[in-house]
């Protein structure tokens, strides 16, 4: 392993180790205060306090040299992959782009990070992890309760798809436009395509020019490669990816080895875009601009 690797992988052990320890003298206090009695709620506190200040220090020791991974270490590793690469792990996508999707709500509360742009085969590209929360309160004899629900933890990209569309049009995994544009369902040729996704057009025409048999076969090879719910938005001359899967992507996971298995987990997240540009052909001369 690289001697810059050792360093994080040791920093990050360390961190793991006072977590680690932390909940084994949590337990050990939940044990004390069932089996002494009395005598067992002052060893708990005795115990407990120190524990959990202990897991709070490894957490936050752990968040420490994941953040310094990503700005010392994978910022190289976009450059390597991606032309004219930018990672930028503390800014994300701003709203009015995440929103102009089309295929996602206004949240109440949102973030965003992990921003990365440049090109790949001549097809410009923006991304960044995005989260989105809705609100909900419930009111109880014992007062009101506030509660936050994620319904979007994923990644979203921008293509620049050099064609202009005609309409607007989204091929959705579950979900429908969320803007008051006149979209029409269509059902397409392709019945195993209609089965996984639900396709939404302003124009019929543009539908069935652009959602030809082989681009839908591009489609559905990208579903089957990604985990969770897709979600494609063809909107002037861009192209809207939003892949809903839950997970922040490139972040170091707690008690996982950091070796070449955790570069190679990260250069699959950046070959996502590659694969977009070849499966879906961006770069072929048939989407050149008139």
């Amino acid at each position: 392993m690289d001697k810059d690797l050792t360093k994080f992988q040791e920093t990050k052990q360390a961190a793991e180790k006072k977590v680690k320890i932390g909940i084994g003298l949590v337990l050990l206090a939940v044990i004390a205060f069932f089996a002494l009695g009395g005598y067992g709620i002052i060893g708990a506190v005795v115990v407990g306090l120190p524990a959990i200040v202990l897991i709070g220090i490894g957490f936050a020791s752990f968040k420490k040299v994941s953040d310094a991974f990503k700005h010392e270490v994978l910022t190289d590793l976009v450059a390597s992959f991606v032309d004219n690469g930018v990672f930028d792990p503390d800014r994300g996508l701003d709203m009015t782009t995440v929103y102009g999707t089309e295929f996602l709500k206004r949240a109440d509360r949102s973030h965003t990070e992990d921003f990365l742009s440049g090109s790949m085969d001549g097809v410009e590209f923006v991304s960044s992890d995005v989260k989105l929360e809705e609100r909900h309160v419930e009111h109880t004899k014992n007062g009101t309760r506030t509660t936050w629900e994620t319904y979007f933890l994923g990644r979203v990209f921008v293509f620049e798809f050099n064609k202009s569309f005609d309409g607007y049009l989204q091929v959705l995994e579950g979900g429908r436009p969320v803007v008051k544009r006149k979209y029409s369902k269509v059902k397409l040729e392709s019945v195993a395509f209609n089965k996984k996704f639900k396709t939404y057009a302003t124009s019929e025409h543009e539908a069935f020019y652009v959602l030809t048999p082989h681009f839908m076969e591009a489609l559905m090879t990208f579903e089957q490669n990604n985990k969770g719910r897709i979600m494609f938005s063809f909107i002037d001359s861009k192209l809207y990816i939003g892949i809903n899967n839950f997970r922040d992507t490139f972040e170091l996971r707690m008690f996982r080895a950091l070796d070449e298995s955790t570069f190679d987990e990260f250069k699959r997240e950046l070959l996502v875009v590659q694969e977009v540009i070849s499966e879906l052909k961006l770069n072929n001369n048939i989407f050149k601009k008139e």
